[in-house]
């Protein structure tokens, strides 16, 4: 006898047109992830056999926004009710194997509860996730007779009587193919919406002899669907407050936890220190006693420790050392990688450079396309020149050089060791040997030419 196996069944076929929205309701972020995405990973952790998702005609659209994720799809052309579309995707499933049914806009449904509804399956043909709520509005009820579930009514069917019922059904349950193939082919469509309703299983189950168990979510907020933008907007306010109490429990000091947004994954070190209005996207890594100002956005980023982020500076795509200072209103932008003990500060932008240790770009530049070697200060309105209008160029400078205020660096250009270049100076050749180089009406150098020197103070 073949081993009983586990599929999962995503129901993502309605056009959500209560989102009011351009692109399937599925595709709506939570948490800095799509809501499909949410229920895909939870449906991965408990290994099943496959997961197939069932959509309308919008695959392209649904497959270019969840990423490396092996699904089988399976689309239901017209919708007719729910039991039309899990019946389209159990046709071709072996009559051995469980059936669990999620869906694509319940976003919370934990693991824990999923392999609670595997468990009971073990003592019945059909078990339903159900819970007991005081709000049962919008709600299909759960209809007992001596305790046992006999059947399920949606709400525009219920009379007022069955809509006092405080018990309700998520949707999501689980069943043997065989089963819940020859209890889809019986239902009709004999009710207000005139579709295929997946609820109606569990009168036919009952009818047949066969125990019905219900199982209970740990939390209510598992069986919370979306609909429309309010909905999604009070579960992003659950998923953000939930993340949030775990790093404060973990040790983060977050001084303002009602204006601080993780849409990602957060890794941190001990003694870190996050201020009110910030913004963590993706995977974002810091190490131990990093402290970032208030109204910084940090995107995919990489921060050693001690280091300090100052106000309102952007941040993506980047790695930085230990013991660097940067901002305050500063961009680091794709591709830039700073050393330890780097300064970077006001309104400073940065993008595919790689900045080594000691070296400062304090104010109101831009490096592109860049190599900083150690102990570099770039001076004021200093920027490189990277973009002819078709295509980027390198700027590679080396140790110990002072680039002066409002300096041009035109790429692609060397700058060697020890070299100064003067304020004002538009750069177009490379520079070879340690000098001064400055501008008059055309690019000199001063040979031999010895920088000052700050004098220790006695």
């Amino acid at each position: 006898m073949l081993k009983k196996e586990t599929i999962i069944v995503i129901l993502a076929a309605g056009k959500g047109t209560r989102m009011k929205s351009n692109y399937p309701k599925v595709l709506h972020f939570l948490g800095g992830k799509t809501i499909l995405e949410h229920v895909i990973q939870t449906a991965q952790s408990i290994q099943p056999k496959k997961i197939i998702l069932v959509y309308n005609d919008q695959k392209q659209f649904i497959s270019s926004n969840i990423h490396n994720i092996p699904l089988e799809w399976i689309i239901q052309k017209k919708p007719e009710g729910t039991g039309q579309a899990i019946l389209l995707a159990i046709k071709k499933t072996l009559d051995n194997e469980n059936i669990l049914v999620l869906y694509g806009d319940v976003p919370f449904i934990s693991e824990t509860s999923i392999k609670k509804l595997q468990s009971s399956k073990k003592i019945s043909k059909i078990s339903l996730l159900t819970m007991k709520v005081k709000n049962p509005n919008g709600y299909g009820r759960i209809l007992r007779k001596n305790g046992k579930v006999i059947g399920i009514v949606e709400e525009q069917d219920a009379t007022s009587i069955q809509k006092n019922i405080k018990e309700i059904y998520s949707g999501i349950f689980i069943a043997k193919s065989k089963d819940l193939k020859r209890w889809l082919e019986k239902i009709d469509k004999k009710n207000q919406k005139q579709e295929l309703y997946a609820t109606d299983i569990v009168s036919l189950a009952y009818l047949e002899g066969h125990f019905i168990t219900t199982v209970q979510p740990s939390h209510y907020e598992e069986i919370l669907g979306i609909n429309n933008k309010l909905q999604l907007s009070v579960l992003e306010r659950i998923f953000q407050k939930k993340q949030i109490n775990k790093l404060l429990m973990d040790g983060v000091i977050i001084k303002d936890p009602l204006h601080f947004i993780l849409r990602g994954t957060l890794q941190h070190g001990h003694n870190v220190e996050i201020d009110t209005g910030v913004i963590l996207e993706k995977n974002v890594i810091l190490g131990n006693d990093v402290k970032i100002g208030p109204g910084c956005i940090i995107r995919n980023s990489i921060i050693g420790s001690q280091t300090n982020i100052q106000a309102y500076t952007i941040i993506e795509n980047a790695k930085i050392g230990k013991s660097c200072i940067i901002g305050p209103f500063t961009h680091l932008r794709s591709n830039t990688l700073l050393d330890n003990n780097v300064h970077i500060g006001n309104f400073v932008e940065i993008k595919d450079s790689i900045i080594k240790t000691k070296s400062k770009v304090k104010h109101l530049s831009y490096l592109g396309n860049s190599e900083i070697g150690s102990k570099v200060n770039i001076g004021a309105g200093s920027i490189t020149c990277n973009y002819d209008g078709v295509n980027k160029f390198k700027t590679v400078i080396g140790d110990n050089v002072l680039v002066g205020s409002n300096t041009q660096l035109i790429a692609p250009i060397k700058i060697a060791n020890n070299t100064t270049i003067a304020a004002g100076t538009t750069l177009t050749k490379d520079v070879n040997t340690p000098c001064l180089v400055y501008n008059s009406k055309e690019q000199r150098y001063k040979k031999n030419w010895i920088r000052s020197r700050k004098h220790d103070k006695k």
